[in-house]
């Protein structure tokens, strides 16, 4: 979407909206803290974001990939920066081919500053003089698809201090094609009012976004004042001085100086702040929180659809998926990112998904075995397992090998069941509470547009013993509602569902709009999660020595326990699920667990399944309500 829509959307609804800055790390482990950090910023609810680019292009291929996994991975609205600095045609090309194969709609272009070996900013052969001539450029190429962005300097910049020139070269980058203006950081409300002002009597009128740079400490404050030669009130400087030392006090104090100056801002009838993070969350955060835009729980504002949506390129009307990935939005992303379309409206047919196969991407656990040991420990037993996902669901670990992030509020409404699960054994995956039709704002279950319902079945993910299997399928098949698949990692799949087709678990209705259904169960899709989930705990395992209790453990569950999801299809039922697992238990959970030689292509696979080269294929015809115990 384009970033002058968005802005445009601000002034019809009258609603505040905000963005975020970052910038290319220069280190490996820079570049995978920021990733991690954009994506829980992302629940900030940020109407975009913008990615710098170096001086000459000199982080170009890394500007490029975030921007990819901006736009792909996290469903981040991205403004890609593009500069003439030390950029012969030929480079921006590249760059511009880049942003369009990644979905990216937005561009910020700029004439940048001059390379740190050059004293003055000069163009170069083959290149551009100014920042007008790049969005020239751009809209020659591309036409309409990219929205661009330039930037405006309330008061003044290096080479340039004279206001009227500064605003004469504005005029002609919005008369190129420039449709937003993105302003250098200032702290002088007063002087940002008096500017735009100006602009508006100068004839540009197109809108202009604030840029706001919080304060992190007082140094970097005064360091960055400095170097954009920014006018800093006099109140500003009596009330950060006394406390200079004080990172935290100045934190506080600097977040109320930049809410005030946010609301003055506001209150003059500019309704978009920018904010340069400096790849930081804790100040924005603030100052958004305090502005009270922002959930202070972390959890977003807004959702089209109950999953991260990818805005990659040809992604953006993609409305349906398993729930198996609903805790690995990534990986989706990564092993469906050949494919030529996606389901919108409907699943399609069983035979057609096609996921990647996992060594081609990359899937795997990510961290350094020293990382997941100090995350996760050192289990020896299954009592010790089970903890572990016991202090997830109690929010004292952030992640495990199947979930990327913490526990999500939805899944908290379940917490005590699932944890009374794990007590007993029964390791949780992935869950859902059943909802009846509660508004699409909900605080925790809303989604889609307003003034629609939203309604999901209950559904567990679990991992179970094989020695509790056949007595959890014997009660699933006296429930008629409850529908149900078990694997294990060998292939040996169960299952109760009446054919291979996809089995709704979320759905929405809306005004005016046919019945959205973003979240089912399939056989295929669980197949291909099947071989990713065991995947995980195998390479948990592989972060322990060969010979340590750790692996024996981990691995002795891999190698012959099952993972089962069921499905309570009568949603108005809200503990009927948890009520298969009464007196279920696995007994002497503190021994160590014995290994299991798994059942490999033997009677209890699924009549109409076969596995051919890798693949699976399905028999329609041949798939029976069947459930072998």
């Amino acid at each position: 979407m384009h970033i002058k829509d968005k802005l445009a959307e601000a002034e019809r609804t009258g609603k505040p909206m905000f963005s975020f800055e970052f910038f290319p790390p220069k280190t490996a482990q820079g570049v995978q803290n920021l990733y991690d950090r954009m994506d829980r910023m992302h629940d900030l609810g940020p109407s975009f974001i913008d990615i710098t680019w170096g001086a000459g292009g000199n982080m170009a291929h890394l500007t490029c990939e975030m921007v990819n996994v901006a736009q792909t991975v996290y469903g981040l609205e991205t403004c890609m920066h593009l500069t003439c600095t030390d950029m012969e045609k030929e480079k921006i090309d590249n760059a511009l081919k880049e942003a369009y194969k990644a979905g990216c709609t937005n561009i910020l272009a700029l004439r940048g500053d001059p390379p740190r070996q050059k004293e003055k900013w000069q163009a170069i052969e083959g290149g551009f003089h100014y920042a007008k001539d790049l969005v020239k450029y751009i809209k020659e190429g591309y036409g309409d698809h990219f929205d661009i962005g330039v930037a405006g300097y309330p008061e003044g910049c290096d080479d340039e201090q004279d206001p009227e020139i500064l605003m004469k070269h504005l005029k002609e980058k919005i008369d190129a094609g420039g449709t937003f203006i993105v302003t250098q950081m200032f702290y002088d409300v007063d002087i940002f009012l008096s500017w735009v002002d100006s602009c508006r009597a100068h004839g540009i009128n197109v809108p202009i976004v604030p840029g706001i740079m919080p304060i992190h400490t007082h140094a970097a404050f005064m360091r960055r004042a400095s170097w954009s030669k920014c006018h800093i009130p006099q109140t500003w400087i009596d009330a950060l001085e006394p406390i200079k030392s004080d990172d935290a006090a100045v934190r506080e104090v600097g977040k109320g100086l930049v809410t005030e100056m946010c609301q003055k801002i506001i209150s003059a009838g500019i309704l978009h702040l920018h904010f340069y993070t400096m790849n930081l969350a804790q100040a924005t955060r603030m100052v958004l929180e305090e502005l009270g835009l922002t959930s202070k729980d972390g959890t977003p504002t807004t959702k089209k659809l109950p999953w991260r949506q990818s805005l990659g390129f040809n992604r953006r009307e993609e409305d349906v998926r398993p729930v198996f990935w609903k805790n690995r939005n990534k990986t989706y992303v990564a092993r469906t990112q050949d494919w030529d379309e996606f389901p919108n409206g409907r699943w399609g047919d069983a035979r057609s998904p096609a996921f990647g196969e996992l060594d081609a991407y990359g899937i795997g656990l990510k961290g350094t075995n020293e990382q997941n040991i100090k995350l996760w420990g050192k289990p020896k037993t299954l009592r010790d397992i089970a903890d572990i996902f016991i202090r997830f669901l109690n929010k004292e670990v952030d992640s495990l090998p199947w979930s990327e992030s913490a526990i999500t509020a939805e899944s908290a409404e379940i917490r005590p069941q699932l944890i009374d699960l794990n007590k007993r054994g029964i390791l949780t995956i992935t869950s859902q509470p059943s909802v009846n039709g509660v508004s699409s704002s909900h605080a925790v279950h809303g989604w889609g547009p307003q003034g629609g319902y939203v309604y999901q079945k209950a559904y567990l993910e679990v991992l179970v013993s094989p020695e509790l299997l056949p007595d959890l399928i014997g009660r699933i098949s006296q429930d008629p509602t409850m529908t149900f698949y078990a694997v294990n990692k060998a292939g040996d799949l169960r299952t109760n569902a009446p054919n291979a087709g996809p089995n709704a678990v979320t759905w929405g209705v809306f005004p005016g709009k046919e019945i959205v259904q973003p979240t089912i169960v399939e056989t295929v899709s669980f197949l291909a999660w099947k071989d990713e989930a065991f995947r995980f705990g195998s390479d948990w395992a592989r972060c322990h020595h060969a010979d340590s209790p750790s692996r024996k453990v981990i691995n002795s569950i891999m190698d012959s326990w099952y993972l089962v999801n069921i499905v309570d299809n009568d949603f108005h039922s809200t503990q009927g699920i948890f009520k298969l697992f009464r007196g279920l238990e696995i007994k002497n959970m503190n021994d160590p667990v014995a290994t299991t030689k798994p059942v490999i292509n033997g009677h209890h696979n699924l009549i109409g399944m076969s596995q051919l080269n890798g693949a699976y294929k399905i028999d329609d015809e041949a798939v029976k309500n069947e459930i072998l115990t």
